[in-house]
């Protein structure tokens, strides 16, 4: 049965407007605060139909996006910030202006700073209705090109999505404080933060805390039951910490599959449930497990997976087309799913996602780089982190110059550890780089870095 959302949808899902809708750490915001604060903001909004939503506070990113659809502009969701890519938004969106707390190094797009004065307006009395059609906002792979790729996002199926998870994770039922690691401008964080706030019956703090002393402070500003939203790399520092950390209900984890090993461990530590999130930017979250428990991945309402050939496609649900996934499934009986691998170009790391032909691209453009290749190795290291390297070709550059060059460039999460100067690049005699020549080339520098 396919699931259609109605023809309007509330902007927020509670109709009790008295609830904590964000903790802050000076104030409780309710749903009625939000949403005249979120009507006041968007009074104050520039001409122009699409916004780059920089903000940094969680809370000022929520009430940023309702500003938005309240009217009727679209946000739009790269990657990533760097120069280049803000170009490429402007390029993509001539009328773009950017919101932002802080003021964001190196934007030349229009901007407005977020206000200091909309607290303190008088509290909304209704909800504001929302068209399901509505697009709200686009967010963007990276083509392999250069030039990001977009997907649009409805109302209804942004709500849908919202609504699926809760059921998944049991909020629905329950309403959950939520801590985030992850940005709110991308796919993950913005599903399992931003959305959930909104039709997953939650309350998002507003920060977003990286360092284990920083979640471990977060948590003990926000109420019981406690959701943590974060990354297999955020959860593996915080159990290394070997700090106190306040009682904690509920894990997700998104953006790399969890060894089982790491999941066991963290629900041991923290005596919560650990969740996983599987999806991508063009579907949006599709699947849920439990991985210290089962390896099988539990699809959400309305939600089909079909094998034509090796390939799968993802369907219905929340999803706005048929999509073809880029990972390698097995379809079970019973409608759940194992996931068996990554396809080669696409990775993701704490919650932004990019292909290595993307990548590079990039480095191949800067001015020295004869060639150069991106590698992500199969296997993790000793801290269960799997870490991007790249191989460079450039005999007049210094990895100083190669690795500036890469931040202009690309977000930094992608900067390679290491950065391996080479000769030349194993290709083998049809001109192709395999990745056993990559892996042994890895190998061999891992090798002479330890003698």
């Amino acid at each position: 049965m396919t699931l259609q959302p109605p023809e309007y949808i509330p902007l927020i899902a509670d109709g009790d407007l008295s609830r904590p809708l964000a903790y802050t750490p000076s104030r409780t915001v309710s749903a009625a605060e939000f949403l005249a604060e979120a009507a006041a903001l968007a009074e104050r909004f520039p001409a122009g139909g699409h916004i780059l939503n920089l903000c940094q506070d969680r809370y000022h990113f929520l009430v940023g996006l309702a500003a938005s659809i309240l009217t009727g502009k679209i946000s739009l969701l790269p990657s990533s910030h760097t120069p280049e890519m803000l170009r490429q938004m402007q390029n993509f969106a001539p009328d773009l202006f950017c919101l932002y707390d802080l003021p964001p190094a190196e934007c030349n797009l229009p901007r407005l700073a977020y206000p200091d004065d909309l607290a303190g307006h008088p509290p909304a009395s209704e909800i504001p209705q929302v068209p399901s059609p509505q697009v709200v906002a686009h967010v963007f792979t990276s083509g392999s090109t250069g030039k990001p790729v977009p997907h649009r996002k409805t109302w209804g199926k942004l709500v849908l999505n919202a609504r699926g998870e809760a059921r998944q994770l049991g909020t629905w039922q329950q309403a959950h404080a939520l801590i985030g690691t992850v940005p709110p401008q991308h796919m993950y964080g913005f599903e399992s933060t931003v959305l959930l706030a909104l039709h997953g019956n939650c309350s998002i703090w507003s920060g977003r805390p990286f360092y284990p002393a920083d979640i471990a402070a977060a948590l003990a500003q926000v109420p019981r039951p406690r959701l943590l939203v974060t990354t297999p790399f955020h959860l593996q520092s915080l159990l290394d910490a070997g700090i106190a950390i306040p009682a904690v209900d509920m894990l997700l984890s998104a953006t790399a599959p969890l060894t089982p090993e790491l999941a066991r461990r963290a629900e041991s530590a923290l005596g919560a449930p650990l969740f996983e999130i599987y999806g991508c930017t063009e579907t949006g979250q599709i699947a849920t497990r439990r991985p210290a428990h089962a390896g099988r991945w539990q699809l959400f309402p309305g939600i089909r997976l079909e094998q034509e050939g090796d390939q799968h496609y993802a369907s219905g649900g929340h999803i706005e087309v048929r999509t073809a996934l880029s990972d390698i499934l097995q379809l079970e009986p019973d409608g759940t799913f194992q996931l068996l691998g990554r396809q080669a170009d696409l990775i993701n790391i704490a919650g932004k996602r990019t292909s290595l032909g993307y990548l590079n691209a990039q480095l191949q453009a800067i001015s020295g780089v004869q060639a150069g290749v991106f590698f992500m190795p199969d296997e993790p290291d000793h801290s269960h982190i799997t870490r991007l390297c790249a191989f460079v070709v450039a005999p007049t550059l210094s990895a100083k110059a190669v690795l500036d060059g890469l931040r202009e460039r690309v977000d930094p999460i992608f900067l390679p550890r290491p950065l391996v100067f080479v000769d030349a690049l194993p290709h083998n005699a049809t001109g192709k780089l395999t990745r056993s020549s990559l892996q042994q080339l890895l190998d061999e520098h891992n090798r002479s870095h330890r003698t």
